[in-house]
């Protein structure tokens, strides 16, 4: 389906991309802490909501 080339091209693709967001992030980290200091009370409660309307839409489905 891929050649050897093209197998091999996404690889190293990948494996620079994933090297040059963690190197990105690491980057920003002190401006994220310093401007973002509660951004996992929001993902929580989120993911907390979410959680809730999964479990309300199936009781009432059952």
């Amino acid at each position: 389906m891929f050649s050897d080339g093209q197998i091999l091209f996404a690889k190293i693709f990948l494996v620079s991309f994933i090297l040059f967001m963690i190197y990105l992030y690491r980057k920003d980290l002190k401006m994220h802490k310093r401007y973002y200091p509660k951004v996992w009370q929001v993902g929580l409660t989120t993911v907390l909501i979410i959680v809730l309307f999964t479990i309300i839409v199936f009781s009432l489905h059952k």
